[in-house]
């Protein structure tokens, strides 16, 4: 009976990430006591299938999508599978359907912290290519569980958000090149042999959130203070997450966000409603066209006067309303 790998690493990327994992796993080694877990942020869709694909045919490790209560074995890679959450307990996966995070599902700082609680001091972090700040979060519980961290180098990743959020907010062991990994992880599983360290009791218990389709106000109390901000999901209330390295926030349905993150998805949420509102405003604009034309033709000269006046005060508020809508799809955050 094969016994479970002593140490996990755990593998976020995002945009940019494919071709960067590629490379990567070219240098893994076979042998070591280690299994690795990779989650990309890119689609909800069957994009599982096609990492899967392109990666077995890079490296000597076995690949293939997790499954839900599957050992986990070593000198094997598993990708997270779409629209789930990919963590693990008692040496096996478990995946679940709880809220997103970071407006995704599997999200990185989920399969992050899970390793951490899991695993503490023998879990390895990696953060490749990937845009805002996603996978600093996790990061940052495998560091506070006595982990290894390790980030590609910012000036070779495509995107370099996500290795320069992790390098500007803790210290990291190694900022590698991508040809560097394999032997920096071997190096890492040497230098983290003996007892795992213990584990903040708050990550244990954001850990579990993530393994819950839905939690409540009580769980989200144990590890955050209410804020002024509503969710863009739910529109419940958001709760400000104490003690983590970024600002992040938690509702109680279990969403997620990052400061940066909650930005955009504000943002998204407020063109969705407007987008609504322009399609009212260009069915009423188009109305009082009609209108005014039906009152011309029957000679009610100052009827269809007003209409004209009407339509014309609508088209203008479309302008203005087209211009805010081309802001927000085009909001960088700093």
């Amino acid at each position: 009976m094969n016994k479970p790998p002593k140490f996990i690493v755990v593998i976020g990327a995002s945009a940019g990430g494919l071709n960067a994992l590629k490379e990567m796993v070219m240098g893994l080694e076979k042998g070591l006591d280690a299994a690795y877990c990779i989650v990309l942020h890119l689609s909800r869709k069957g994009i599982g299938d096609f990492v899967v694909h392109t990666l077995k045919h890079a490296t000597p490790l076995s690949c293939s999508l997790a499954t839900d209560g599957a050992k986990i074995q070593k000198d094997h890679i598993y990708i997270a599978r779409p629209n789930q959450h990919l963590l693990m307990r008692d040496g096996k996966f478990l995946l679940g359907a709880g809220p997103e995070e970071n407006r995704f599902r599997p999200s990185i700082d989920v399969l992050f912290r899970s390793a951490a609680v899991q695993y503490s001091s023998h879990a390895v972090g990696i953060i490749l290519s990937g845009m805002l700040d996603d996978g600093t979060s996790g990061m940052w519980a495998i560091k506070r569980s006595g982990g290894t961290c390790l980030v590609q180098d910012p000036n070779e990743a495509e995107y370099p958000d996500m290795p320069l959020s992790v390098i500007n907010n803790m210290d990291v062991d190694e900022v590698l090149r991508l040809d560097e990994f394999g032997a920096a992880i071997s190096k890492a599983l040497k230098r983290r042999k003996g007892r795992k360290k213990a584990v903040p009791k708050e990550l244990i218990n954001e850990s579990l959130i993530a393994e819950k389709t839905a939690i409540t106000i009580e769980d989200v109390q144990k590890i955050a203070e209410k804020s002024d901000f509503a969710c863009p999901d739910c529109g419940g209330n958001l709760w400000e997450v104490k003690g983590d390295i970024v600002k992040r926030y938690r509702c109680h349905i279990g969403h997620g966000y990052t400061e940066r993150d909650l930005v955009v998805k504000q943002a998204e949420a407020a063109g969705n409603t407007l987008w609504v509102a322009l399609r009212m405003m260009e069915e009423r604009k188009h109305l009082l066209k009609k209108m005014q034309v039906d009152s011309a033709k029957k000679g009610h000269k100052d009827t269809s006067k007003r209409h004209v006046e009407k339509h014309d005060e609508m088209e203008r508020h479309i302008d203005k309303l087209k211009k805010i809508l081309f802001d927000l799809q085009n909001y960088e955050t700093d």
